[in-house]
């Protein structure tokens, strides 16, 4: 390219070179020539002989140069130096060359050197039908209203053909259709196509229509342009949304949770844009409480769950719904939802108590009527079938009457109620739904008492204890009796039973008729009285009231009442005073006398002790404490005094023990003078031993009246009670009074006490065992236990 530039710089530098010659010396040859050639020619073709044309010597072009000056600045006509043809050089664009549709004349400049002459050759260049006529654009888009009125014009665009004459374009065709047909206007020259609505368009059948509009030419053979061309139809808002159906039945359970889409309304609107655009509402009539329990989303159509859907309020809703669209004015389409609501089991049945008598008579027969009930249940079908029973464990039924779900509450055996005083009577409805709902309904029955049960003692017979020596008229024990019943029915009075054989013993007994406080008129002696029985009457204030008796055995317990008595040595003026005379030449051991004693109480209190208060020589005698006697612990020596007086005290082992003293004189004499007074003693003693064996006889008989008596007691006691009842005679087994009787007597170095039913301290019995003898241990001894 850089070549052909600087070819064309030189060439147009040469011409000017020429021109310059020429203007200067003056000197030309001008000549005119034309050629005519088709546009089609191929490089080399030769359009004329220049030099033959312009007659010059053909000898001569040897010695001559052509140059072949143009306006074009493409070299396309060359003239061959040898013979003067001009050629053609490059390809011809006849339409890059002339510009329009009139003929195409190319002026070249013919320089000839030697002699330097200018030449005008004219070349014609003819046109061919080589172009096809073409659109500015490949494709043109109208965008009309589907409301166009038939006849309204759209132009098209114009197609060009750069070829002229009669290879120009000469008409316009459009595809075949319905609704356009193509109209040509001319214009000077130009042909001007316009497309012509000959039918009224609808968007909602076809919204898009496409053809193509084709230039032809007049060439042979024609050749041709498409422009393709589309309609898009502008909608109007002609059509209301629609429906698909005119009702929708829709079923949902009650209690769907709040916001849970339901149902999505489905409306079209052929149109499109705000006309198609479709809101959703409900009607303005409904009831208030529709638009409480659903919502309906206007853009999406979604009806929604707002409220609480209850099938026992309403089992069916009808909504009006209404489809709008967008355009001004909008247009408007209806349709109704019948929504149908299905029950689930979410109401427990109810029961009603309709009639109570919450206080029953305890001697009611069966078969009573307490109460009468009715259930329900909100929910159908299943969901409301319900079965009732009675969960608790109690003496009622439910019985049911004619009428479904009315029960009658009855007793069904006999009441007690001093068993069960009170009633919780538990009443289950269930339905049978699934999961089935139960309800709990507790009727509150109270028995009513009746006096049914007579005064109760816990213990028959009674036995008491009381102490002699009490003080007249102070209470001394009491009885008390339970009854089971209430009220009047239980309040309990007493009163002693003054007949039989042991009536003077009662006229001095009284009894508090309130709270069977008994007291004595007056005191008791156990010396005189050891025991007696009576009878006292509880009676309850029922109507017809009832009572019963208990058997009360009193024992009167022994106390220290009475001093010991001295039995020997006794005086003839009655002092405990006696004189006993011993050889002197006793050895150690020697029996000097005996004190003998007598307690009127028993038991500890009845239990002496020999003690020496006062001797003249500690050394010579020695007193043994439980027997009384008096012993030498030596042999008398020429020294010993002749007299000796020992003064002992005999002393009880009550609380507060109570002792006598005696007085024996010991006189040392010689053994002659001894065996005299003896003889003389061994009289008196025998007439005061039948005295004291005498006494003697008479207590241990009456002892043992006692004492057989007591067993007969204890054992009929046994035969009516239980061993731990006897057991509760020994309410302390470390009581600190005094035995009730007792007879001691001696069994090799052991010493026994034959006891009644009540011990002092230090004594152990077996319950269970009536033993009534007591080891007591010899003081003598280290030991100090007592065993049983």
């Amino acid at each position: 390219m850089g070549t052909e530039t600087n070819t064309r710089t030189k060439d147009c530098s040469w011409f000017a070179f020429y021109i310059a010659l020429l203007l200067l010396f003056g000197k030309q040859a001008l000549a005119q020539i034309r050629y005519s050639i088709p546009e089609e020619v191929q490089e080399g073709t030769v359009v004329g002989n220049v030099a033959k044309d312009l007659g010059l010597d053909i000898s001569s072009l040897i010695a001559r140069r052509f140059r072949v000056v143009s306006e074009s600045k493409d070299a396309i006509f060359e003239v061959n130096q040898n013979n003067g043809a001009l050629y053609v050089n490059k390809q011809i664009d006849r339409e890059a060359l002339c510009q329009g549709s009139g003929a195409c004349l190319m002026e070249l400049k013919i320089l000839v050197e030697s002699p330097l002459e200018i030449h005008y050759v004219n070349v014609e260049i003819t046109d061919v039908n080589d172009h096809s006529p073409s659109f500015p654009e490949r494709e043109q888009i109208f965008e009309i209203a589907e409301h166009t009125l038939p006849g309204k014009r759209f132009q098209l665009h114009t197609a060009r053909d750069p070829d002229a004459g009669v290879n120009s374009i000469r008409t316009y065709t459009l595809t075949s259709n319905e609704h356009f047909e193509v109209d040509i206007r001319q214009s000077d020259e130009d042909k001007i196509p316009f497309l012509v609505l000959k039918k009224s368009l609808d968007r909602e059948q076809k919204n898009k229509h496409t053809f193509l509009v084709t230039a032809v030419d007049g060439g042979k053979p024609p050749r041709s342009g498409t422009l393709n061309v589309s309609i898009i139809v502008l909608d109007i808002n002609d059509n209301r949304p629609i429906f698909s159906q005119e009702i929708y039945q829709i079923e949902i359970y009650e209690n769907t949770p709040l916001g849970t889409s339901i149902f999505r309304m489905n409306a079209t609107d052929p149109d499109e844009g705000t006309n198609g655009v479709i809101e959703y509402s409900l009607g303005k009539t409904l009831k208030r409480r529709i638009y409480d329990i659903f919502e309906l989303d206007k853009l999406t159509g979604e009806i929604r769950v707002k409220g609480v859907v209850d099938f026992e309020e309403n089992d069916v809703y009808k909504l009006d719904v209404e489809a709008s669209d967008t355009a001004t004015p909008p247009l408007t389409g209806e349709c109704r939802v019948i929504i149908k609501i299905k029950d689930v089991n979410d109401n427990p049945p109810e029961i009603e108590v309709t009639s109570l008598s919450n206080t029953v008579s305890e001697d009611s027969k069966p078969g009573t009527v307490i109460s009468l009930i009715s259930v329900k249940d909100k929910d159908s079908g299943v969901n409301g079938k319900i079965i009732s029973s009675i969960n608790s464990d109690v003496p009622f039924e439910l019985k049911p009457s004619y009428k479904e779900n009315i029960y009658s509450v009855v007793t069904k055996g006999f009441l007690d109620r001093e068993e069960v005083s009170h009633y919780e009577i538990t009443i289950k409805a269930t339905d049978c739904g699934e999961p089935p709902l139960s309800t709990v309904k507790t009727l509150s029955i109270h028995i009513s008492d009746v006096n049914d049960n007579r005064p109760h003692f816990d213990q028959t017979p009674l036995a008491f204890y009381l102490v002699e020596n009490t003080v007249a008229g102070n209470s001394i024990f009491s009885v008390s009796a339970t009854d089971k019943d209430l009220n009047d029915n239980a309040a309990i009075s007493y009163h002693i039973v003054r007949e039989g054989s042991q009536n003077d013993i009662m006229s001095f007994l009284n009894v508090n008729s309130e709270n069977g406080h008994i007291s004595a008129l007056k005191s008791f002696d156990f010396e005189t009285l050891k025991t007696f029985q009576f009878q006292v009457v509880a009676t309850d204030s029922g109507t017809p009231s009832l009572s019963s008796n208990v058997t009360v055995n009193v024992f009167i317990l022994d106390q220290n009442d009475n001093a010991p008595v001295i039995l020997y040595p006794v005086s003839s003026n009655g002092s405990a005073e006696g004189v006993e005379e011993i050889p002197r030449n006793v050895n150690a051991g020697h029996l000097v006398t005996k004190v003998r004693a007598y307690d009127a109480d028993i038991g500890y209190n009845g239990w002496l002790l020999f003690s020496l208060q006062e001797v003249t020589d500690h050394s010579l005698f020695a007193l043994d404490r439980y027997t009384g006697q008096i012993r030498t612990l030596r042999s008398f020596t020429e020294t010993d005094e002749a007299e000796h007086k020992l003064i002992i005290l005999v002393k009880d082992n009550g609380n507060v023990s109570l002792s006598a003293t005696a007085t024996v004189l010991v006189k040392l004499v010689e053994p002659k003078e001894a065996f005299a007074a003896s003889d003389v003693k061994s009289a008196t003693r025998d007439e005061e031993g039948t005295d004291v064996t005498f006494y003697l006889m008479i207590t241990l008989g009456s002892v043992s009246v006692l004492f057989i008596i007591s067993i007969i007691v204890l054992i009929a006691m046994q035969c009516s009670k239980s061993t731990e009842y006897t057991s509760k005679y020994l309410q302390e087994t470390n009581y600190d009074g005094t035995l009730c009787h007792s007879i001691q007597y001696r069994s090799g170095d052991k010493r026994y006490m034959l006891v009644g039913p009540r011990m002092s301290i230090g004594s152990t019995i077996v319950p269970g065992s009536h033993a009534n003898t007591l080891v007591l241990p010899d003081r003598r001894r280290p030991s100090g236990e007592v065993r049983l």
